[in-house]
């Protein structure tokens, strides 16, 4: 039985990767989330095909009592929900009981993001004289310009790319298709890095993917993590940032700047509102924050004249 179900897990891995187009960050992570799963059903001696509501609540205790976030948490739900309606698709099981699992409530946190300074320093301290660095170069202004995901940008095709017209089209979560747009200054390093740097990485090479690392083949979501934290150990700054801290900036100066949350969600390709409107507690703070600071008669300004 045990054997069966390795087999339908990878199965259902190729499925992912070749017929949705999920990402690979996504694929790599439902793939531990489902060998964790495997390992405590083996261990429980729980036939997977007919598991109880009682067994999942007997996972999710286990998974708690591993200390695991409430996101991680979710995540394995998530993974399980597609993997099991993959198997009703297939006749192997006859229901879906991780349909009716709900997600444990997340702890709001609100998301990192750059300040204009921080940005400035970031975008300045990188050396466009070499072919990797205007990659480089280029790869924040993506970023910063567009809200991709990480997965997003390492994906992204010559053919996604529309320059006279400053679009580029994504494929996000679940193989889902938006268009996003970007400015000037992310159309100037991409006018010279598809002109020189991308044709000298490539050295004679051919690749559909607009990122190429050194060996002139396609550029991974590790990849990227990789050259943001050296340019970060470069400038010196004192807080962790990855692809997703641009991400959340991108969304964070747009509403800054009078975006609405709709055009905002649509650009970021979330699929639920309420998923944008995290970026509206960081917002608020700046306008609070502005107000106390601007407005002649605030509580503050009282209790300094007493």
């Amino acid at each position: 039985m045990y054997n069966d179900f390795l087999n339908n897990i990878n199965k259902f891995i190729k499925y992912l990767k070749n017929e949705k187009r999920y990402p690979e960050t996504t694929i790599t992570s439902y793939s531990k989330d489902l060998d964790n799963y495997y390992g405590f059903i083996t261990a429980k001696k729980i036939n997977y095909q007919n598991i109880t509501k009682e067994e999942i609540r007997m996972y999710l205790k286990y998974l708690d009592e591993l200390k695991y976030s409430k996101s991680t948490i979710s995540r394995i739900l998530s993974a399980l929900r597609h993997f099991y309606s993959y198997l009703v698709t297939h006749n192997i099981v006859t229901t879906n009981e991780f349909k009716l699992i709900k997600n444990p409530k997340k702890d709001k946190k609100l998301p990192n993001f750059l300040q204009s300074d921080e940005l400035d320093k970031i975008f300045s301290s990188i050396d466009t004289s070499t072919p990797l660095g205007l990659r480089n170069r280029l790869i924040i202004e993506l970023l910063y310009a567009t809200g991709l995901r990480v997965s997003e940008i390492t994906n992204l095709k010559i053919n996604d790319i529309d320059l006279s017209n400053r679009e580029i089209k994504v494929y996000g979560k679940g193989g889902k298709e938006r268009i996003v747009l970007f400015g000037d200054y992310a159309k100037k390093y991409l006018n010279e890095y598809l002109s020189t740097s991308r044709i000298e990485l490539l050295n004679g090479q051919k690749s559909p993917y607009l990122l190429i690392n050194h060996n002139g083949e396609e550029l991974t979501s590790r990849g990227v993590e990789y050259i943001i934290d050296e340019i970060v150990k470069e400038c010196a700054l004192k807080h962790h940032i990855s692809p997703h801290t641009l991400r959340h900036t991108f969304a964070t100066d747009m509403l800054n700047n009078g975006a609405d949350l709709k055009s905002v969600q649509e650009l970021l390709g979330h699929s639920s509102l309420s998923t944008t409107q995290i970026y509206t507690h960081i917002t608020n703070d700046r306008l609070r924050s502005v107000y106390l600071k601007s407005f002649p008669r605030t509580k503050e300004k009282v209790d300094k004249e007493n």
